[in-house]
């Protein structure tokens, strides 16, 4: 059999269809936003290497739309993450969730955290940086989006990237970071954390996370918040105490619904606030 060069593989790449393996089964109260007047579907993004596939939706009428990238969580640009970029577009937006680990494998195949965890470990944060950069290139110039009108979220593994591509890329007007991991060894790979960069962030990110989050523990949601007091950025962090990781995943038993619509508001309301 004939080697796929790396090239070869990024570019025959797609997106998956449905949820991903690994969070079965959908919960019967999932929400689903169709996709009536609107330019919904699959994309190819030119990137350094290739191209990568992504997932994205814009009104069907109408030009210079404010871009947000949606950041995938460690599943991949599954059904839940598509259907978020719908909900943007069905205000207004051209959302864009590219699918940030297709080199190294497509984890919407795998049914068990424990086969995506080390495939995302070996994703390193400047091909990630690198690859939203192209995005935003590609929303700019082949999908009628407004350069000036940039914002980002994402959610948990894409919450981490929210605050480190606010950081990479100061031409953000405002971002949301749900549940994203702040603290970390640094690595060969993962160089710097969020804690890292929050004294010099200048863009402004509203972090929103769960008193009962047990990955990340509330002290270092603290020490995030205390770092940013020295920043010129005008981020803040809210913590809903009652909810745990995910609460926003409506695919998912840990969804809680008056926190994640109440944080759908804060994000809608920074996005304006911020002139996106």
């Amino acid at each position: 059999m004939q080697e796929v060069t790396r090239r070869k593989f990024i570019a025959t790449a797609t997106l998956a269809t449905g949820f991903a393996l690994a969070v079965q089964p959908i919960s019967a109260g999932v929400i689903t936003t169709d996709a009536k007047g609107l330019v919904a579907g699959a994309v190819k993004i030119p990137v350094k290497d290739g191209e990568i596939p992504a997932y994205r939706a814009a009104p069907a009428t109408g030009e210079n739309f404010p871009i947000v990238l949606v950041i995938q969580e460690i599943f991949g640009v599954h059904e839940h993450i598509q259907d978020i970029t719908r909900r943007f577009a069905q205000l207004g937006y051209l959302a864009i969730a590219p699918e940030l680990f297709i080199r190294q494998g497509d984890v919407s195949k795998l049914s068990s955290i424990d086969e995506i965890r080390p495939i995302v470990a070996k994703v390193p944060d400047a091909q990630v940086l690198s690859d939203l950069d192209d995005t935003v290139h590609w929303a700019v110039k082949s999908a009628k989006g407004n350069a000036n009108k940039l914002a980002i979220t994402g959610f948990c593994w894409g919450g981490r990237i929210t605050w480190l591509y606010a950081a990479h890329n100061p031409k953000v007007k405002a971002g949301v970071a749900w549940y994203g991991r702040l603290v970390g060894d640094a690595t060969e790979l993962q160089p710097k954390n969020p804690i890292d960069i929050a004294s010099k962030l200048t863009v402004p990110i509203l972090g929103l996370y769960g008193g009962k989050d047990t990955g990340i523990p509330i002290n270092t949601v603290e020490q995030m918040r205390d770092r940013l007091k020295s920043s010129s950025s005008k981020s803040e962090i809210i913590v809903y105490p009652d909810v745990p990781h995910a609460f926003f995943a409506d695919y998912r038993p840990s969804y809680h619904e008056k926190e994640a619509k109440e944080g759908s508001k804060r994000l809608l309301a920074w996005f304006k606030k911020y002139g996106v």
